[in-house]
């Protein structure tokens, strides 16, 4: 057995749930957030599922009713092992130590480059995108000459008026 990676009994023990020591913290960190960190966890869940795939395939009948009977434990399994994803994970990085938070690590990476690529083309010279910055005109509106902003006429105040 490696320091930097767990043996086959640790790994069994890892993925039941058993806290590794701190010094596998990195391989911990590169399994949950690392590339096909989510094949890893799908392969991982549809394990057990395969003796009982196996055992459904024996049972008398047509291939149809096989694959049937296959296919209804199969779909649900898929969709509640995407659905519990990131719950399972942040699990294992709070059962070793870590922090949960780097589970959303890939997503604020992979929204961070798709920001800087759209910036790059589409923003080149950085502008000021608060909400209600209003452009000025260039010179004060007067009552010859009112301003127009975004199609309204903005009429100077008049101070006899109030």
């Amino acid at each position: 057995m490696s320091a930097t990676r767990p043996g086959p009994l640790q790994r069994i023990g890892y993925l039941l749930g058993r806290r590794l020591p701190p010094e596998m913290s990195d391989w911990v960190r590169k399994d949950i957030t690392g590339r096909g960190h989510v094949v890893r966890y799908l392969l991982r869940g549809f394990i057990p599922f395969l003796p009982i795939a196996i055992g459904l395939c024996f049972v008398p009948g047509s291939w149809m009713v096989r694959a049937g009977m296959i296919l209804l434990l199969a779909i649900p399994l898929l969709y509640f092992q995407l659905a519990l994803m990131n719950i399972y994970r942040r699990h294992l990085l709070r059962n070793n130590g870590l922090d949960p938070k780097l589970a959303d690590k890939v997503t604020i990476v992979r929204l961070s480059e798709a920001e800087a690529l759209y910036r790059s083309q589409h923003r080149p010279q950085e502008v000021s995108m608060a909400p209600y910055d209003v452009p000025q005109p260039a010179t004060p509106p007067t009552p010859q000459n009112p301003a127009v902003i975004d199609s309204v006429i903005v009429e100077p105040k008049d101070p006899e008026q109030h």
